[in-house]
């Protein structure tokens, strides 16, 4: 009976939609015909449809321009379609080939006034993404004060979402605690609302709200603090971010297009964790050869020893680590410019001699943070920046931090790719940090390879909540801050730091599988690393950064995941357990063959078990501790 009603509800909304004009047709399919997107003119809502189920019910869209008001009264004056045939290669993330098809409408309307504005809207197999369009050539500046798009979340829904970050030194930087399959409509308990990502699940629909696609003409989003009637807002920064400077409102140019507001589904949170969907959306590559962009592991000082970035025989021994482990790269942190024992120069000669290649941190202020961490004043200044990166390339660096930006602002949007420009001129690879959340920029330039946008690592540090929330924590990410880009945790961290770990030794080795980002860096000391069992050095020593496939075998957010990724023709496979009992897991391994299993003792997180194993019929048995985890490879 639902089937039938939500059938005949959606032939009443394609016939009020089209004003009773039968040659009208203005429901969009993916291609296989399970998702659904219609509009309504006159009501200024949209619904989307999972096989003929509301995921998406009612949900208000429209614009208010300065000058135009595109948000009630519009007429449909014509629906055009198309086709998208694409394919691209990533340099980094879950997937590296991909080829996609969707389905597009561009639903032409027209206000009051006779203004234009198109909304357009794909629809793939994995989900669906509009985005607002205004046609015409005008070199005045145009600017939104408000979009009024929504997304109306069925009744009794699950939501895993993290609150904004309030404005502080440090903040906004997508760095606060998601919920945990909380009940649909809570506000926020930040003033600053909630954050992409939102995943949300109801019966056998899984779905996940973000965007895609910022070109610098438009800020960066979130979401209302309050929900009203399970409606969750488009909202733009606030004022105060990046110290008051700049704009919230976007403005530009004719012809404008805002960034997509996506809407990834499927049947399981596995199937929203595999989805390439965000770089399908986004501008293909635009820096020609990337061939010098390579994927890789790298060594870190600064988790071990805050104060070890300004000491070159303290850098020169996490050096030594990534050549024994066979890591391409040594991040080299904050403060690096007053250096004592030697130079950079020195240290540049002595990480080539050993085979490593060197990444340095910068604090991308500026006017729009007051943090102190230098070197600070180069990134923001466009012929500072070009003069820094030449001499990096000189140098033989291979790659740059940036840090503390504090901002989702239109002005800060602009200095993420003009940063990420110069760059990859100077063939640099970015990695941003303190930063906004991914949104396709890593298909448009290759040479970013990671961003943080998440609470990593480093609060083992700051925060007594973090070990335990860590466990739980650690299965979210993955259905949600990860599905959309690559995600710089900073993983595998064995030794305690001013709060002690929750999560078993294997638990932290398994992260650089669970985990995807194009350089993981890991987080443990150079000590602790040489002390590890002969199989877990092999592990971290091969484990690739760039996978060519991925499947979520197990799980469901905040409960379990197991994944398994694909390089060449070898399987990784890493699970871990957020749950306060024992799982006891039947996985279907991709491949039959031997491989090595890691996990720990039941009694003892901090004691290795290993052992090999030989997998016949795709099929092996795993029991995971709370809070542990395992490795097999």
């Amino acid at each position: 009976m639902k089937r039938i009603a939500c059938y005949l509800s959606l032939i009443a909304l394609l016939i009020s939609c089209s004003g009773g004009k039968k040659n009208v047709e203005t429901v969009l399919y993916s291609p296989d015909g399970r998702i659904s997107f219609n509009i309504s003119a006159a009501e200024m809502t949209f619904q989307v449809l999972l096989d003929s189920v509301f995921a998406l019910e009612n949900s208000p869209f429209g614009i208010i321009r300065e000058d135009q008001d595109f948000s009630s009264g519009l007429e449909l004056i014509g629906v055009r379609d198309s086709s998208i045939e694409d394919s691209y290669t990533l340099k980094s993330g879950k997937k590296l080939e991909n080829t996609v098809t969707a389905n597009e409408k561009s639903y032409q309307l027209k206000n009051a006034a006779g203004e234009r504005m198109d909304l357009i809207v794909r629809a793939y197999n994995e989900g669906i993404a509009f985005r607002y369009y205004f046609p015409g050539e005008n070199t005045q500046k145009f600017t939104v004060k408000e979009e009024k798009t929504g997304f109306k979340l069925p009744f009794g829904s699950k939501v895993w979402v993290m609150p904004y970050d309030s404005v502080t030194m440090y903040a906004p930087a997508y760095e606060t605690y998601f919920t945990n399959g909380t009940i649909v409509g809570m506000p926020s308990p930040s003033s600053g609302g909630w954050s992409f990502p939102l995943l949300f699940n109801k019966n056998q629909i899984w779905a996940l709200i973000t965007e895609s696609e910022m070109d610098g003409t438009y800020c960066a989003s979130h979401l209302d603090q309050n929900v009203e009637k399970n409606t969750y807002r488009l909202v733009f920064p606030s004022a105060a971010e990046a110290l008051g400077n700049y704009p919230s409102t976007p403005s530009s140019t004719l012809p404008w297009k805002t960034p997509w507001r996506v809407v990834i589904l499927a049947e399981t949170a596995g199937g929203i964790a595999e989805s390439n969907l965000v770089t399908h959306l986004a501008s293909p590559s635009v820096i020609g050869d990337d061939s010098w962009v390579r994927p890789g592991l790298a060594s870190w000082s600064w988790w071990s020893d805050h104060a070890s970035s300004a000491n070159y025989n303290s850098l020169k021994r996490f050096i030594d680590i990534s050549a024994d482990m066979k890591w391409p790269y040594s991040l080299v942190d904050a403060n690096w410019n007053i250096m004592k024992g030697g130079t950079l120069e020195q240290l540049v000669e002595y990480a080539a001699k050993k085979g490593v290649g060197l990444l340095l941190w910068y604090n991308s202020g500026g006017t729009h943070n007051n943090v102190t961490e230098q070197p600070r004043d180069l990134m923001n200044d466009p012929v500072k920046r070009k003069a820094e990166f030449q001499r990096l390339k000189t140098l033989g660096i291979k790659g740059v931090k940036v840090d503390f930006f504090q901002s989702d602002k239109q002005e800060m949007i602009r200095l993420y790719i003009d940063i990420l420009k110069d760059a990859a001129e100077h063939q640099i690879m970015v990695n941003f940090h303190g930063c906004t959340l991914p949104r396709g920029w890593q298909r448009t330039y290759p040479n970013l390879v990671s961003m943080e946008a998440v609470r990593g690592a480093e609060n083992y540090a700051f925060d007594p909540r973090y070990p335990a929330l860590a466990v739980i924590m650690n299965n979210i990410y993955p259905y949600t801050r990860n599905v959309v880009g690559s995600m710089d945790y900073t993983p595998v961290a064995f030794s305690n730091q001013t709060y002690p770990h929750v999560t078993s030794y294997a638990h932290e080795l398994a992260l650089p599988i669970v985990f995807e980002s194009g350089i993981q860096h890991i987080a443990e000391a150079s000590g602790t690393l040489r002390n590890l069992p002969k199989e877990a050095k092999d592990f971290l020593s091969t484990v690739p950064n760039a996978w060519d496939e991925t499947r979520f075998l197990v799980g469901e957010p905040g409960s379990c995941t197991v994944v398994a990724r694909r390089s060449g023709s070898k399987w990784y496979i890493g699970g871990i357990n957020g749950d306060i009992e024992v799982k006891t897991l039947q996985l279907n391994i991709p491949a039959d063959g031997e491989y090595t299993l890691i996990t720990n003792a039941p009694e003892n997180g901090t004691r290795w078990v290993i052992s090999k194993q030989t997998v016949t019929a795709n099929t092996l048995t795993v029991s995971i501790e709370p809070g542990s985890g395992f490795v097999l490879y």
